[in-house]
C-alpha cells in the first residue's frame, strides 16, 4: 500500500518520501494501457482493433511511467491536504531516477521530494505607533496655486521684447565652440523655456532679446542643476558634458497674459461647483484642495510607517537552501547558484511582507467583493478622463459598459484585488494603531515622502 513518510533536514525544511508497490499503480497501468489501444491510430490496423502486445511494445513504457508518477503526484497531494501543511510553492523532487522504471519489471519504487515549511508568526497591531502629520497651508501656498491656476487658464500673447522670468521662450540649441562658431556636427535641439529656468545670474542677458537674436551661453553656467539635468536629457547628453558650448538662438518670445480672479476663472477651475462666487470663496476651495492633497499624502505616509513595522518588527525564520534552491529552479528563467544567493535578501524581504499581509488579511476578515472591483474600474476610467465623469452623472450606460468589460480582463481583476484588498487591509490597521498627530511644514513634509518605500 503507498505510503508517505516525512522526516526534518533542516529548519522549516522536511523531505517526503513516496513509497509503492506494485499493487498501487499495476492495475492503473494496465487499463490506461487499454484506453490507449482503443484511441491508438497505427498504420495497417483499425481503430480499437490493434493487438494489446503491439500496443504494449510501442506505448508501454510511455504509459507506465506515466501512470507510476500521477500516482506518486496524488499520493503526495493527498498527503499535504490531510496534514494541512503550510508550504512554501511546490515540492522539489529531490535526486531520483524515473529511468529505472521498467514496466518488464515493476517494483517498488520511492521517490523523495523536498518542501519548504511557511514560519509561525504572532502580529499584535496595538503596539504599532505612528505619527499622523498634519501640513500648515500657508497664504503664501494658496498664492502660488492661484498664480499657477491663472498661468494655465491664461492666454499666450508675443511681446516684442523679452522683459523678465516670466516670459516663455521658443529656442534653438546649436552647439559652438568657446568664441561662437558654430561646430559642424554638433548637437542641435528645438526647446521652449520659462526665462525663470534660467540660473538667476544668466537671466539678465536674456532681457531686451528679440526674435533671432542669439546668446552664448555655457550649460553649468546657465541652468542650475535641477533644470541643467533636464536640460542635458533633451540634448542627449550626460552629466560631464556640462561645460559644452551653445549658441541660443531666439526664434519666438512669448508671455501668458494670466487670466483675472474673476467669475470665468472660478468656472473654469471649479466648473462644478456653484457656490464659488467671489475671490474668497475661490482661494478657501483652493485651500481645501491642498489641506485634502496633504491629508491623503499623510494617511499614505502613516500606512508606510505600518508597513516598515511590520517587516522591521516581525520576527520570523525561512528555510533559506529550500528558498535558494526553488530561486534557481521554480522560475520562468533558471538562475544560477550565484544568481539565487545574490536575489535572495530582496526575495525574503518581499515574502516576508507577503506572509504578513496575508495573515492580517485573514485575521480581519478583508474581502474583496465584484462590485468593489467594479466601482474601482469606474474610479479609473474617472482619472483617465481627468475628473470631469462627476458632470455626467454615476449611472451613465458607458461607464457601466467600460467596468463591465474590465471584468472580464484577468490581469486588470487580479491587479485590482491586490491593490483593494492591501488599501482596505492599511484602512483597518490605520483604525488599530496608535496615532499621534504632529504639525508640520509643507518642505519638511517633502523630505519625509522622499523615503516612503513601501
Amino acid at each position: 500500500m503507498a505510503s508517505v513518510t516525512r522526516e526534518n533536514i533542516s529548519l522549516l525544511n522536511d523531505k517526503l518520501t513516496v513509497t509503492l508497490s506494485k499493487d498501487d499503480y499495476y492495475q492503473g497501468f494496465e487499463q490506461s494501457l487499454k484506453k490507449y489501444a482503443k484511441s491508438a491510430n497505427i498504420p495497417g490496423f483499425r481503430k480499437g482493433m490493434v493487438p494489446a502486445g503491439l500496443v504494449k511494445k510501442m506505448y508501454g513504457q510511455g504509459v507506465f511511467t506515466d501512470e507510476v508518477l500521477r500516482k506518486v503526484e496524488t499520493e503526495l497531494n493527498a498527503y499535504l491536504n490531510n496534514e494541512q501543511l503550510e508550504i512554501f510553492a511546490q515540492p522539489l523532487p529531490l535526486d531520483s531516477d524515473a529511468r529505472a522504471l521498467d514496466m518488464n519489471n515493476p517494483a517498488d519504487y520511492q521517490f523523495a521530494f523536498e518542501i519548504g515549511l511557511k514560519p509561525a508568526f504572532d502580529i499584535d497591531a496595538k503596539k504599532i505607533h505612528v505619527t499622523r502629520y498634519k501640513v500648515d497651508v500657508t497664504d503664501a501656498m494658496v498664492q502660488e496655486e492661484v498664480e499657477r491656476l491663472q498661468t494655465r487658464n491664461g492666454k499666450m500673447t508675443e511681446p516684442e521684447a523679452v522683459a523678465g522670468e516670466e516670459n516663455v521662450l521658443n529656442v534653438k540649441f546649436i552647439e559652438a565652440d568657446a568664441a561662437g562658431n558654430e561646430l559642424e556636427g554638433g548637437v542641435t535641439k528645438d526647446n521652449s523655456l520659462l526665462v525663470k529656468y534660467f540660473s538667476a545670474d544668466f537671466r539678465k542677458n536674456l532681457v531686451g532679446k528679440k526674435n533671432n537674436d542669439t546668446v552664448s551661453l555655457q550649460l553649468d553656467k546657465a541652468f542650475d542643476e535641477k533644470e541643467r539635468e533636464a536640460i542635458l536629457q533633451d540634448l542627449g547628453l550626460q552629466k560631464e558634458d556640462s561645460a559644452r558650448h551653445f549658441n541660443l538662438l531666439i526664434t519666438k518670445v512669448g508671455l501668458i497674459e494670466k487670466a483675472e480672479l474673476n467669475e470665468e476663472l472660478f468656472k473654469a477651475v471649479y466648473p462644478n461647483n456653484e457656490d464659488i462666487a467671489t475671490e474668497a470663496d475661490f482661494r478657501n476651495a483652493i485651500k481645501a484642495d491642498i489641506e485634502a492633497h496633504f491629508a491623503q499624502q499623510a494617511r499614505n505616509q502613516v500606512h508606510d510607517q505600518i508597513y516598515h513595522y511590520l517587516v522591521d518588527h516581525t520576527t520570523m525564520e525561512f528555510p533559506e537552501s529550500f528558498l535558494k534552491r526553488w530561486l534557481q529552479t521554480g522560475g520562468e528563467q533558471p538562475k544560477t547558484a550565484e544568481e539565487a544567493e545574490n536575489d535572495y535578501p530582496t526575495f525574503v524581504n518581499q515574502l516576508k511582507w507577503t506572509l504578513v499581509s496575508s495573515k492580517l488579511i485573514q485575521d480581519n476578515k478583508i474581502e474583496v467583493l465584484p462590485d468593489d472591483i467594479r466601482d474601482f474600474a469606474k474610479q479609473q476610467l474617472f482619472s483617465y478622463m481627468g475628473g470631469q465623469l462627476g458632470a455626467l452623472g454615476d449611472n451613465q450606460q458607458w461607464v457601466d459598459d467600460y467596468a463591465n468589460r474590465m471584468m472580464q480582463d484577468r490581469k486588470f481583476v487580479e491587479d485590482s484585488y491586490h491593490r483593494i484588498s492591501t488599501d482596505k487591509l492599511f484602512s483597518q490597521l490605520e483604525s488599530q494603531v496608535e496615532a499621534k498627530e504632529e504639525a508640520i511644514s509643507s518642505e519638511a513634509f517633502a523630505e519625509k515622502l522622499h523615503h516612503h518605500h513601501h
